[in-house]
């Protein structure tokens, strides 16, 4: 069952970093393999945000969609993707992250996922490992082009 987690020091704010994260709507924009996100359904608690979207993504002739539960929290600056329909037994994503001090920001990004059955696992397998563990460096690159570089 892949997993992968990193930790990414950006010189960003804190809040800067979440509105990327969070804007998940833009993410055709930027990230590879993304291809279109469809927010479904959209339901404010409190500080909170639930959200179900769908999210396609593809490769040459290989495109698979599936849908998510994503909690959107402003207050602890994090968003958790739950997968709820699609090619995956589960898929859990975190996104966290963490003022350092007011432009230095740690993001903390985990995913853990497994596919339903081995055929889909062989097929789009390396597919998803790869836009995977380049996610942290595609909203980086996101927060450069929004927010320009740090010396700017």
């Amino acid at each position: 069952m892949p997993h992968f987690t990193t930790v990414r020091r950006m010189p960003y704010s804190a809040q800067t970093i979440y509105d990327i994260v969070a804007d998940i709507e833009r993410y055709p924009e930027f990230l590879p393999y993304c291809e279109q996100l469809s927010i479904l359904s959209s339901k404010q608690e409190e500080s909170k945000t639930s959200l179900h979207a769908d999210m396609t993504v593809g490769y040459k002739a290989i495109k698979e969609t599936f849908r998510s539960h994503v909690t959107l929290d402003e207050a602890n600056k994090t968003v958790i993707t739950t997968n709820i329909q699609g090619p995956f037994k589960h898929l859990d994503n975190e996104w966290r992250i963490e003022a350092i001090k007011e432009n230095l920001t740690d993001v903390h990004f985990t995913i853990d996922y497994a596919f339903k059955n081995w055929a889909m696992e062989k097929l789009m397998g390396s597919l998803f490992d790869k836009a995977f563990r380049t996610y942290a460096e595609s909203f980086e690159a996101r927060a450069r082009a929004l927010a320009g570089t740090p010396t700017d």
